[in-house]
């Protein structure tokens, strides 16, 4: 049996199947999710502290870590992940320091002034995963741009271990990027806390970053209910775009690097050919076997697939309705499939350009949107942190010239007082 099914030139009728993610009855975690918020928003700390007994089996007395635990992480931290997390930080400071607006001024007509300018979001949180496999590369992905935006404070939950510590890899990288605010929470109830505010832990405006199913669904309701977030961030998905010059052995490689973070993450390959796509299969067997994560692959290459077209045309127009979180475009040529893309959180253009680069230390953001909502989200970004407030100056004159475009325009519309607005302005007091 192949680690991967194969199907050979689907037709288009068949693709929504084929670009459909991994669903799951959710009805029950929508249920045990509202309940934690409104457990968090009622009941604060003390509720903070149940949940944790309850899910977790332990409850700290104190969430927020001392900034003593901050300074000591660096001790257990080898030099050679110290050298590249310094590498992977002033890369992505690099990159996201290049994205800051410029102001916008400008005199639309004679004595009417328009200008913009982008102003911080004052307080921001932002969710790390932890569990099995810590992200501290998620710390840096968004504590980076926060402090480059100008956030004035940066507040960050993830979840403590078994043994009620949070990884040292975390604290560093908090310590390394100026954040001083980190606390031992994690799940739904981090969310919670951080939309709602509680006694230790302070209400934010946005709320950034990936996690598990119940995570996501957390930031969905609370978003409705006001709080930012930065974007729908499920379960992580890759398609790599190959032809006949490109390795098996990457493009399984690939495939892998994004199915190891969960059972319910999915890889596709689309390729021109059948037997590329068995010599790809035979590489995922190797190097699955191979891998200290071989049971989360497993069941992740279970629901995946790869798809052969005969024509690049279909190989792009099925990669436009998947809309990947990471697209790897590993073609002979691959500029100008790369710029015909324009659904996808992330493209890695080339056979050196693997995922990986961009999950760490490339200088791209690897929060990116998921589930297909590449169609109309973007990837976090300097942007993300930022608000734009535009402003307009009138001189007496610019109001005169244009008052009569906005009168008739008011008056269209039943809404007199604007123009009664503008016309006392410019006669002088009341009628």
């Amino acid at each position: 049996m192949e680690p991967i099914r194969v199907y050979d030139n689907p037709p288009r009728d068949a693709w929504p199947a084929l670009t459909a993610r991994v669903t799951h009855d959710d009805a029950e975690i929508d249920r045990r999710v509202a309940a934690i918020l409104n457990e968090v928003r009622t009941g604060g700390d003390e509720a903070l502290r149940r949940i944790a007994r309850r899910i977790e089996g332990f409850a700290p007395e104190r969430f927020e870590l001392p900034q003593a635990q901050l300074d000591e992480a660096a001790r257990s931290i080898s030099p050679e992940l110290k050298k590249a997390l310094a590498t992977a930080k002033a890369n992505i400071e690099a990159f996201h320091r290049a994205q800051l607006p410029r102001p916008v001024a400008v005199e639309v007509m004679p004595g009417v002034r328009c200008s913009q300018r982008a102003v911080a979001i004052r307080r921001v949180g932002l969710y790390v995963p932890g569990g099995s496999a810590p992200l501290f590369s998620t710390v840096l992905m968004l504590a980076v741009p926060a402090a480059i935006a100008g956030c004035a404070e940066i507040v960050l939950c993830t979840p403590a271990g078994r043994d009620g510590s949070i990884a040292s890899e975390i604290r560093y990288a908090a310590a390394l990027c100026g954040v001083r605010r980190v606390f031992a929470l994690g799940g739904a109830q981090a969310v919670a806390a951080m939309a709602y505010g509680t006694e230790s832990v302070p209400r934010v405006d946005k709320i950034f970053g990936p996690g598990n199913r119940y995570v996501t669904r957390a930031k969905q309701l609370v978003g409705a209910e006001g709080t930012a977030i930065d974007l729908p961030a499920g379960p992580s998905e890759v398609l790599v775009l190959a032809d006949e010059g490109a390795s098996p052995d990457f493009a399984a490689a690939d495939l892998l690097s994004q199915a190891e973070h969960g059972a319910d993450s999915q890889a596709v390959l689309v390729c021109r050919t059948v037997a590329f796509a068995r010599r790809v299969n035979d590489a995922l067997r190797r190097q699955t076997a191979a891998s200290p994560r071989n049971a989360i692959l497993r069941e992740s290459l279970a629901q995946s697939r790869i798809v052969v077209f005969d024509s690049q045309d279909d190989m792009l127009d099925f990669a436009e309705a998947y809309a990947p979180e990471h697209l790897i475009v590993s073609l002979r040529d691959p500029w100008p499939a790369a710029r015909r893309i324009t659904t996808a959180g992330s493209v890695f253009v080339g056979d050196y350009a693997p995922e990986s680069a961009g999950d760490y230390a490339s200088g791209t953001n690897h929060t990116l949107p998921t589930g297909g909502c590449a169609r109309a989200y973007s990837g976090v970004n300097i942007d993300s942190f930022l608000r734009r407030i535009t402003y307009q100056e009138l001189s007496r004159e610019g109001l005169r010239a244009l008052a009569p475009t906005v009168v008739a325009m008011a008056r269209a519309e039943g809404l007199d007082a604007h123009a009664e607005a503008v016309r006392i302005r410019l006669e002088g007091g009341v009628r």
